[in-house]
């Protein structure tokens, strides 16, 4: 499987930005689609992640309320919808996929940057 993330950018305070992770290869049902960040100096953090059957969502605090994960299953596609965004936000964002949700994350993306002035 092999992600590529799309989507940044620079947006000012309160803005939005779309992201897009788009998957190529087999996904089964079984497996689990997630966004990460990292910021400068920061350990990498777990921001989202759906399934691909059933599309159930499971957030960080950091982004309740304000953050929408989704997919398209015909375009194998996952989105990050970030809206009221804030400059701690900024950050590479890396899309991920592993197979089941009690495994680790086997496959990533290489990364879009999102920069939020404030």
């Amino acid at each position: 499987v092999q992600l590529q993330a799309s989507g940044g950018g620079l947006v000012q305070a309160g803005g939005s930005l779309r992201l897009s992770c788009a998957a190529s290869g087999r996904i089964f049902s079984t497996y689990v689609m997630g966004w990460f960040r990292q910021a400068p100096g920061k350990e990498r953090e777990f921001v989202a992640h759906i399934r691909w059957s059933g599309g159930s969502t499971l957030y960080a605090d950091s982004g309740k309320g304000r953050f929408t994960i989704s997919r398209d299953n015909a375009k194998t596609t996952v989105y990050l919808q970030m809206n009221s965004l804030k400059p701690e936000d900024t950050a590479v964002y890396y899309c991920a996929a592993k197979r089941t949700a009690i495994s680790q994350y086997d496959y990533w993306g290489q990364g879009t940057e999102v920069t939020v002035s404030s």
